[in-house]
């Protein structure tokens, strides 16, 4: 019997407390959206950070609140149609985009003062260090920070340079912030003339650093009909709101600083005669 009323008494306490944290539970309880777990099944699940929030969850929640369809650049026009009609509204136009690197300066192209250290196995770190073993302060560091960032395998390294394959691009950013120079920038996917270099040195100290530095010459200013290109700080910069894709800045360009991502058509496979004569 000692031991029946401390007993009781707990159980008494475990009661009070039990209907307590339900009656709590009830008034205190958060509205859940039904519609987030909608938003969240439609969305790709990168989680890149490229719309702005910390991951999938966080944009689904902010759609579900009234934020726009269109932040998610990895889905697109169509995750982006999926959205609004879970919500029921009108999607709007997303258009689509594109990183760029700018920056040209390959081992082909671009001085080195001296070696990496073997301890130097990133970009971050090697910009610490005197910014890099290139003698083009703005150059890429090719030691794949960006590529180690990207999940879709869509950066690599070329030649000491980064090297983003459009087909596999999905803009979402990853890179862009991995880059502790700053070299790479997003713009419409249908614009496809980009300045490939981010010097601001005079010319002879950028040709001395680089080949294919943009000396600002200004003839790419010149050449431009639709005065979509200007030169600062003797830097060139394509204006996308003018540029129509002419390309003719980029014939005019001396260093081939300017790049034109337009691709070559594949050249048709000669007939065989014995083919034709068939």
């Amino acid at each position: 019997m000692s031991y029946l009323y401390p007993a009781m008494i707990v159980a008494l306490i475990g009661l009070v407390a039990g209907v307590i944290l339900t009656v709590a539970a009830k008034f205190m309880a958060v509205p859940v959206n039904e519609k987030v777990g909608e938003l969240r099944d439609a969305l790709p699940g990168a989680n890149c950070g490229a719309c702005g929030f910390a991951g999938c969850d966080a944009y689904a929640e902010a759609v579900a609140e009234g934020k726009e369809c269109t932040l998610c650049p990895v889905g697109g026009s169509a995750v982006a149609e999926k959205l609004a009609a879970i919500m029921g509204v009108e999607a709007g136009s997303t258009e689509p985009k594109i990183f760029r690197v700018t920056c040209k300066g390959s081992h082909t192209h671009a001085k080195i003062f001296s070696e990496y250290d073997a301890e130097i196995k990133s970009c971050k770190a090697a910009n610490q260090l005197y910014g890099g073993n290139k003698v083009c302060e703005f150059g890429c560091l090719g030691l794949a920070d960006c590529v180690k960032a990207c999940e879709f395998d869509a950066i690599h390294i070329k030649d000491g340079v980064a090297v983003i394959d459009e087909d596999k691009c999905v803009a979402c950013g990853q890179c862009a912030k991995a880059c502790p120079k700053h070299l790479i920038s997003d713009a419409p996917k249908k614009k496809l003339v980009f300045v490939g270099c981010s010097s601001t040195h005079k010319a002879p100290d950028a040709m001395k650093a680089c080949k294919v530095a943009c000396i600002g010459c200004k003839k790419c200013v010149a050449a431009c009909k639709f005065d979509a290109i200007h030169v600062n700080d003797f830097l060139a910069k394509v204006d996308y709101e003018k540029c129509v894709n002419c390309g003719a800045c980029v014939k005019a360009c001396p260093t081939k600083a300017l790049v034109n991502r337009r691709k070559k058509p594949v050249p048709k496979k000669p007939v065989a005669a014995n083919a034709q004569s068939a």
